[in-house]
């Protein structure tokens, strides 16, 4: 909901105005959030929830970011068993984004509750510790929210140096990291990473995540001590399931 909002805001004037409703609707709660702002045409609809999609380019280099915070609502909002949708009248007209979530009966809140009747499977990262290093924050949110969806104990660092200090203060079970990033890029913080001592993190296991997807790339990434490279766009259920297979290892 905080990303729907900001967009909402974000995407108004300074005059404008934003509101929030929310209904049950017999087994499912209906949240939508309008706004009078800039609208989206109707041909661009059925694609704003896609990675790195930018409906409008020239309004996007103005306000910052890739295009990930709808890609996170929709990742949210499924993995809780719901839908998202967007409707819009048009440029100038506003927007307005719905979220539909089962609703949960008081027996289904009890069962939810009794840690003996969670299925486990559900949360494959449960207590995982992971440092994720990004410089685009939008990019950091989503891989954040992907494995905290799943279980996970998140950290975050925005850049090499920020990520470097983390390791040794608190050694995460799994580092993922990108690889193109200002100053210090993902291959020179892995490789300092490696020089550790095991006691202060240097036999993390890491994941390259980046757009650079030649097969050179990958050698690159496991020369500087990644053990997985991983393209973007992301697929949050294979990045699970690989982090899943390394925690029961170790």
């Amino acid at each position: 909901m905080w990303n729907l909002l900001s967009n909402a805001v974000k995407f108004s004037d300074l005059d404008g105005s934003v509101e929030v409703s929310a209904v049950r609707d017999g087994s499912e709660i209906r949240i939508a959030v309008r706004d009078g702002g800039r609208g989206i045409a109707r041909e661009h609809l059925s694609m704003i929830f896609e990675r790195f999609r930018q409906v409008d380019s020239t309004s996007t280099r103005q306000r910052g970011g890739l295009g990930l915070g709808l890609a996170i609502v929709r990742y949210l909002v499924e993995a809780h068993g719901g839908r998202v949708a967007a409707d819009s009248a048009g440029i100038g007209r506003g927007a307005t984004f719905t979220v539909t979530l089962p609703a949960q009966s008081e027996a289904m809140a009890a069962e939810a509750r009794s840690p003996e009747l969670r299925e486990p499977s559900a949360r494959p990262l449960r207590g995982v510790r992971i440092l994720v290093v990004d410089d685009d924050d939008d990019a950091r949110e989503l891989i954040a929210a992907v494995v905290a969806a799943a279980g996970a104990i998140v950290k975050t660092a925005s850049g090499a140096a920020e990520a470097y200090d983390a390791v040794q203060e608190d050694p995460p079970h799994v580092l993922i990291s990108d690889i193109g990033m200002p100053g210090e890029d993902g291959y020179s913080l892995m490789r300092r990473v490696r020089a550790l001592p095991p006691e202060r993190g240097g036999d993390v296991p890491a994941i390259a995540l980046t757009a650079y997807a030649r097969a050179e790339d990958f050698q690159a990434a496991i020369q500087a001590g990644f053990q997985l490279h991983v393209a973007k766009p992301i697929r949050p259920h294979a990045l699970v399931d690989a982090i899943a297979a390394w925690a029961r290892q170790r």
